[in-house]
């Protein structure tokens, strides 16, 4: 979900050739699945369209990606285990937000559990709306959109 929200929003900002965004899991119990339906659903009713398969993290994409980024403490320590002289930015996802004042919290629960997928899109969305500003701020990125 997240990064279809963070996708989405780079896309309409018009900077979507500064990124290339992905997500991967930390197991394998879901590789080549689509998204959960509830993410779909909460996804489709935001107007963003979504048909990325689930994968599994690999150690090259620490030396490949800039920023990696984990829902939760449990993801963010399996990360930083593997990181192994990485120089990715690795942090928790909701950690910009928090830092902004738009959260409270720095983990996102999953609603797989619990069925709270529209809590998790807002969580989500303000999440990818700091990091966004972040970003911007940290590499000077200006909208193309006016």
């Amino acid at each position: 979900m997240a990064e279809a929200i963070f996708r989405d929003m780079v896309e309409k900002e018009g900077l979507a050739d500064h990124f290339e965004i992905d997500s991967a899991g930390t197991s394998g119990y879901h590789v080549d699945q689509p998204a959960h339906a509830g993410t779909l659903m909460v996804l489709s009713k935001a107007g963003i369209a979504y048909d990325g398969r689930a994968r599994r993290i690999e150690r090259s994409d620490l030396d490949y990606y800039d920023y990696v980024l984990a829902m939760d403490r449990e993801n963010l320590s399996f990360v930083r285990k593997a990181s192994g002289g990485s120089s990715a930015e690795i942090n928790l996802f909701l950690a910009y937000a928090k830092a902004a004042g738009a959260v409270k919290i720095d983990e996102v629960p999953d609603p797989y559990y619990d069925n709270t997928f529209d809590k998790t899109y807002t969580l989500l969305r303000r999440g990818s709306e700091a990091l966004l500003d972040y970003l911007r701020a940290e590499h000077k990125l200006l909208n193309k959109v006016t």
